[in-house]
């Protein structure tokens, strides 16, 4: 327990305000479809007066890093994966490939932004989800797109795959709220820009992604208990 704490105050150390706020201001930028700014009038009406600058530096500093101990804390998700790929436009008309993948229960796989939609690209998207997974799934359903089936062949050829119409619905419907924060964001500066804050988005969005309207009240009270906890620990805030 002291090297933890060793840790966690190292981890920190140098900054004015405490552990506890530096964390909320991150948790509230990828919870919520939010600016830096505003944030930054979160935290000013609580008496906590810090510029956006600051909440967009800590959200560089510390969300890739909650987002790594998210990802090992939730172990291995589904077994089935649907996966689609989101053409997306950054800055100087560049087209680029968000590649994403997401189980049975919606929980975000993984994603990962490429130059292509090809081959190649899927085998480089298919092996990071098995290593990260350490297995590969049961079963994997797509659109129609050629290069899933060519990839699944040399990467995962053990995998039942199904492409029929409609049926990665699921995948592509976990795109929304990803459309939403590039409207928000007035699109992502760059590929790198998008990739970083979407691996810290899509690990919160998997921890408070609680589907209310699936469960009764007390139910979902419960569940959110226990997401703010897992939080806490993750954050060294409590």
């Amino acid at each position: 327990m002291q090297n933890i704490g060793m840790k966690t105050q190292s981890r920190y150390r140098g900054h004015r305000f405490p552990r506890e706020i530096l964390s909320h201001a991150v948790w509230l930028y990828h919870r919520f479809c939010l600016s830096f700014r505003d944030v930054e009038d979160l935290l000013a009406e609580r008496g906590v007066i810090v510029s956006y600058e600051s909440i967009r530096q800590w959200c560089l500093k510390f969300g890739p890093r909650y987002a790594k101990r998210l990802r090992k804390r939730q172990g291995r998700l589904g077994d089935t994966w649907y996966m689609d790929e989101l053409s997306i436009i950054t800055v100087q008309g560049e087209r680029r490939y968000l590649w994403r993948a997401v189980d049975q229960d919606n929980n975000v796989i993984d994603i990962l932004i490429q130059k292509r939609a090809d081959k190649q690209a899927a085998q480089r998207f298919f092996r990071k989800m098995v290593k990260e997974q350490g297995q590969s799934p049961r079963r994997m359903i797509t659109d129609k797109l050629k290069s899933y089936g060519a990839a699944r062949r040399e990467v995962m050829p053990s995998v039942a795959h199904c492409q029929k119409r409609r049926a990665n619905n699921r995948a592509e419907a976990s795109h929304q709220h990803t459309r939403q924060r590039e409207r928000q964001m007035r699109r992502f500066k760059s590929p790198g820009h998008a990739q970083r804050f979407l691996a810290v988005h899509s690990q919160v969005h998997n921890l408070f992604r609680l589907g209310r309207h699936l469960l009764k009240a007390c139910h979902y009270r419960v569940f959110r208990s226990l997401a703010f906890s897992t939080w806490r620990e993750v954050t060294c805030a409590c």
